[in-house]
């Protein structure tokens, strides 16, 4: 239920390049939705087997969150040292669920149960990213270093750390994912309640 892709675009400012943001991590959240319909929870099942986001060449996953990261730097030097003065963040989450078409009021029931299951599970992975950003603010804050006058290692240095962040949280997201989707895990408790079994 989750397809998680991560863009990083670190853009470093040197000397006296300002960065316009404001400080701090920004977060901007999109929601979409693509309209299913059926009669039983089994057609439902088979409508988001259909129309659903794609995950991977021939799977189709019930719902998706999707985010991009872009990270602006203002690095300025002093004395021969270079300074991460300032590291705006911005997180770009797009949740993709299904939306139920009119239908009668007993899949109504068992839908309105299932989405609510399927939002949580939706928004632990937007958790997870929203975490990650945080992460990231600390490691690099007070990063500074000998450098060139275009602060050419600082600037690697704020990639490595970004990506040594973004590879932790990607382990907890995969981790997380992993839990949820496992034979008799939260994910099957979901649609075996929509379908309508025991």
């Amino acid at each position: 239920m989750r397809l998680t892709s991560l863009t990083m675009l670190a853009a470093a400012c040197a000397l006296s390049c300002v960065s316009a943001a404001s400080a701090g991590t920004k977060i901007v959240v999109h929601v979409r939705n693509y309209d299913v319909a059926g009669k039983t929870g089994a057609e439902l099942v088979e409508a988001m087997d259909r129309q659903g986001p794609k995950h991977g060449y021939m799977t189709r996953a019930i719902a998706e969150t999707g985010y991009t990261v872009h990270w602006d730097f203002d690095i300025g030097r002093q004395d021969g040292i270079c300074h991460l003065r300032q590291a705006n963040g911005t997180l770009d989450l797009t949740y993709t669920f299904p939306r139920l078409s009119p239908a009668s009021p007993g899949p109504r029931k068992r839908w309105d149960r299932f989405m609510a299951g399927v939002r949580k599970h939706e928004h632990t992975h937007g958790r997870i990213a929203k975490a990650m950003m945080r992460a990231t603010e600390t490691a690099l804050a007070g990063l500074e270093r000998p450098d060139n006058w275009f602060c050419t290692g600082t600037h690697f240095e704020a990639r490595r750390r970004i990506n040594a962040i973004y590879a932790e949280y990607e382990a907890k997201q995969n981790a997380f994912d992993a839990r949820e989707h496992r034979n008799g895990g939260h994910v099957e408790h979901l649609v075996d309640a929509l379908v309508g079994k025991p």
